[in-house]
């Protein structure tokens, strides 16, 4: 205290705009020491309301409070919105130190010029539209699908009644009247089969004879039944290391076993998306809570220019455009519940274009990617309740499994006797995600970590294109007398680098994984030396990349075998693209990111774009749903035009 008495002067001034008022921009000026504060009353016809905030300047830092009356003397419906200029600019991103005339902020004349303004929030009607016209959207590709089947079945009835041999339709269905036989005329015996010979390298399994109709289910189908001769295993070698390997040299185990062995994709994952969702669930409903409870703002990173609540949920816009992903899941599931259903019947009619032509057919991978289509919309929509940087994994988990059971599904279709067990393949996908895990704890700034995760990217890299080059029979050997690792790379580079003039044994695959080798290794090194903050979406960028270079390489290689792209797979493709290239643009707007301080994810926010309820984000949502959806369908129907080719004829790459 003073020892002695100071005089001062009080001034008393009337505030003349201390009322807000509605759809009117207020502008005023606030500084650390002059903090601002107003009031604003409902109209009668009002309920809600959203307060917009806006300065020309980012810095200084500011604060915005809405802060409930107490009052007896204010009554209901009324509150106060208080301004206030903090100090230093750490909180908004800015320097914590004062460094001289670097922050222009660092002076006493710290004020900032604000404008606010308070508009009433949408009204119920605009809800209920654009929920109407979301869901419509989608369910009017279930309308498509059921005038494509339509048209297929009465293609189908026209060629059975004129009493066609096989014809694909497009649809991966054939029309078959009598099986082609052996007495054939000569000029039109494509594809005949003989009785009592068999293609080269086709074991004939007991499914293709009498027990055809027994059920896939079977427990009494077990792998162990088959393959228990002495001499498998080199039997195995010989033909898996061929120069030129055709379909039927990689579909000789029992058709039942491989169903059910592919059907465990599908409740592995099953159980997976159960147990994975119900923690997420719970976690994402407590992060919403405190942030309705404290009123902290700062919790979740919305686009708070297009953040409609509804409820306990404070963008229910956000949520709502993953409808998508799980109304086309679940219309994959039906499409793919179909053939599954048509292939049945043609195995019991002992249809032999089912049993001997065409790709074999096993639907459990692609059940598997139905149910994480629905999922991925399940979990993008638990991390939009409140989007943050410990969030961002949940959305992107089941993008992971996506992107690693389209690559399976495609090395599946012309190796379907040594496609990876759907145990190693989970397991694989448990480690990308704790790999990821780890990544956003530790891949911020620690070196330690991106050393020890590249040096394990680019040994999976090699160890994985190995057993792809050899089709999993290349296996190492090491004993106390002999170092059998040491001398089998010597064989093999010899054999494949010396003895073949500098050419490899099998070229195509050798491009494909050198080309593979070079994208990973790349992401590698970019990692290692710029260490990106985003781990998740890193680890997604690598998967992404590997599935387009194979799926690519896949088509080239069929178009280089003479095969063709029919009508409904090449629509598929072109969709795809269309459709991933308008996804892409409206996910790179960045309308808020975790990345930085919350003020920094403000300064991103953007208006409403469509129906004054959806933002760039949601509009990513709707068309990366439609665009995965497509890309299911290219891959369930690329090669229905193999349907009426013999399996000895159909190239293996």
């Amino acid at each position: 205290m003073a020892p002695l008495g100071a005089q001062y002067k009080l001034l008393v001034t009337k505030i003349k705009h201390f009322q807000l008022q509605t759809n009117v921009a207020f502008h005023f000026t606030a500084s650390p020491s002059q903090p601002q504060y107003f009031l604003y009353k409902f109209p009668d016809d009002v309920d809600s309301v959203i307060i917009k905030v806006g300065s020309e300047m980012a810095y200084p830092c500011s604060v915005v409070s809405v802060q409930n009356i107490m009052k007896k003397d204010f009554p209901g419906e009324q509150f106060f919105v208080v301004f206030v200029i903090k100090p230093e600019d750490y909180a908004c991103g800015g320097s914590f130190f004062i460094q001289g005339k670097e922050n222009q902020t660092w002076n006493l004349q710290r004020t900032k010029n604000l404008k606010v303004t308070i508009v009433p929030s949408i009204k119920g009607s605009v809800y209920v539209k654009s929920i109407l016209l979301s869901s419509l959207i989608f369910f009017s590709f279930y309308l498509g699908c059921l005038l494509v089947a339509f048209v297929h079945y009465i293609r189908f009835q026209r060629k059975s009644i004129r009493g066609s041999f096989g014809s694909s339709d497009g649809s991966g269905n054939t029309a078959v009247s009598r099986p082609i036989a052996a007495s054939t005329p000569e000029g039109s015996n494509y594809g005949a089969i003989e009785e009592s010979s068999s293609s080269p390298g086709r074991q004939v399994s007991s499914s293709d004879g009498g027990h055809t109709c027994q059920s896939d289910t079977d427990s009494s189908v077990e792998e162990s039944d088959f393959d228990t001769m002495p001499d498998i295993e080199s039997d195995k070698n010989v033909i898996r290391t061929k120069m030129f390997l055709y379909l039927s040299d990689l579909s000789r185990k029992d058709r039942r076993i491989v169903s059910k062995k592919y059907k465990i994709y599908f409740w592995n994952i099953i159980t997976i998306a159960v147990f994975y969702a119900l923690p997420v669930i719970q976690l994402v409903i407590t992060y919403q809570t405190v942030a309705n409870v404290t009123g902290n703002q700062d919790i979740c990173y919305y686009n708070f220019l297009c953040a409609h609540p509804l409820g306990v949920l404070s963008a229910f816009n956000n949520i709502l455009s993953n409808l998508g992903h799980v109304l086309l899941g679940f219309l994959f599931l039906l499409i793919v519940l179909r053939r599954d259903i048509l292939h049945r019947r043609a195995l019991e009619a002992k249809d032999i274009f089912a049993m001997e032509y065409g790709i074999p057919k096993h639907f459990g991978v692609f059940y598997a990617m139905g149910i994480a289509l629905m999922m991925e919309g399940v979990l993008s929509a638990c991390y939009h309740v409140c989007p943050n940087y410990s969030n961002f994994q949940f959305d992107t988990s089941f993008m992971y499994m996506i992107a690693g059971l389209c690559m399976l599904k495609l090395y599946q279709t012309r190796h379907p006797d040594i496609n990876a067990s759907a145990y190693s393949a989970y397991a694989s996908f448990a480690v990308v995600i704790t790999l990821t895990v780890l990544g956003v704890v530790f891949g911020k700034n620690d070196l330690w970590f991106w050393v020890i995760f590249s040096a394990i990217h680019i040994l999976a890299s090699l160890a994985l294109s190995t057993q792809i080059y050899y089709m999993g029979r290349f296996k190492i050997v090491v004993s106390s007398t002999d170092l059998g690792i040491f001398r089998r790379a010597a064989l093999v580079f010899y054999t494949d680098f010396v003895q073949q003039c500098s050419r490899p044994l099998y070229m195509d695959r050798m491009v494909l994984l050198i080309v593979g080798n070079l994208v990973n290794w790349s992401f590698a090194l970019f990692g290692l030396i710029y260490r990106p903050r985003d781990f998740a979406s890193y680890m997604l960028g690598i998967f992404i990349c590997n599935l387009l270079l194979y799926l690519a390489f896949y088509i080239i290689m069929k178009l280089r075998s003479s095969e063709k792209l029919l009508p409904i797979p090449l629509f598929c493709i072109v969709a795809t693209a269309v459709m991933w290239a308008a996804a892409l643009y409206f996910f790179f707007q960045n309308l808020s990111t975790w990345e930085g301080t919350p003020a920094e994810s403000r300064e991103k926010n953007r208006e409403c774009i469509l129906l004054d309820f959806f933002d760039d984000h949601d509009i990513w949502h709707f068309l990366s749903a439609t665009a995965l959806f497509f890309s299911f369908l290219v891959l369930l129907t690329l090669d229905d035009d193999l349907d009426v080719v013999r399996r000895d004829q159909i190239p293996v790459f």
